[in-house]
């Protein structure tokens, strides 16, 4: 049987960001604005979110030797960038055969409402509140930004890529929150309202991981079935010194 699929794909939400505690902060303080001075694709992962993918790194490099992922795609972001790097640092770099950061990974475009709040977008703009309220957020594209199908339709463009270079591969991509919703929306063949509903269920954890494995007996070829959804590896007791590393080099393809 040709499979076109890779062997697995882990889908990990980057660690905890300055930008995630900034916004928690302003949703606790019912502020309008979230402080932060970066472009959002320069937000760092903060201490805990270090952390975080320390402790992923640990449970990756735990699995049995040809189970570890071979192939990392990344968001650009640092956030995603940092936390990619820390995963690949525990494991054996000999047997990896791609490392790239893939800009259709990079995190939905908010446009005009960049940095505001709930709050804030309800305060300064309460015309594209109304809206986004009445769309909802699958088909609502604020000005200059992106809606949930327009995201999709770059990681359509994503997994053909993933199936055309990576058959049989076992595939990491670290991305962020909605890149994973997403990607769950295209893989498991949801609907709006499903993944709406798992979106509403609750946040995706920082550095967690939902996971698939190709399954030869689904379908006629085959497909790809759930093995994880937002897995979360436990904080280590005593954190291993890991190196924030910022340039990774690409390993060529065989």
């Amino acid at each position: 049987m040709d499979q076109k699929w890779p062997q697995e794909i882990w889908l990990v939400r980057h660690g905890q960001s300055a930008g995630n505690v900034a916004r928690d902060a302003a949703e606790a303080a019912a502020g309008l604005l979230i402080d932060i001075a970066e472009r959002d694709v320069d937000v760092p992962l903060s201490e805990l979110g270090v952390r975080q993918s320390q402790a992923l790194s640990g449970w990756f490099a735990a699995l049995p030797p040809g189970s570890q992922p071979n192939v990392v795609l990344h968001s650009p972001y640092v956030r995603a960038a940092e936390t990619a790097n820390i995963l690949m640092q525990r494991l054996n770099r000999d047997e990896l055969l791609a490392v790239h950061a893939d800009e259709r990974l990079r995190e939905k475009e908010f446009g005009i409402l960049d940095r505001l709040t709930v709050r804030g977008i309800a305060e300064k703009y309460p015309e594209l509140h109304e809206q986004r309220h009445h769309v909802g957020k699958f088909y609502f594209r604020p000005p200059g930004g992106e809606s949930w199908c327009d995201v999709i339709l770059r990681l359509r463009s994503v997994l053909d890529t993933i199936t055309r270079e990576y058959p049989r591969e076992r595939v990491l991509i670290v991305a962020h929150q909605v890149i994973v919703n997403c990607f769950r929306y295209l893989i498991e063949r949801m609907d709006e309202a499903t993944i709406l509903e798992q979106d509403r269920a609750g946040d995706v954890p920082n550095c967690s991981v939902t996971s698939y494995a190709f399954d030869p007996t689904l379908g006629k070829r085959g497909k790809l079935a759930v093995r994880l959804v937002n897995f979360v590896a436990p904080l280590e007791a005593t954190g291993t010194p890991v190196t924030v590393a910022k340039d990774q080099p690409t390993a060529a393809k065989a």
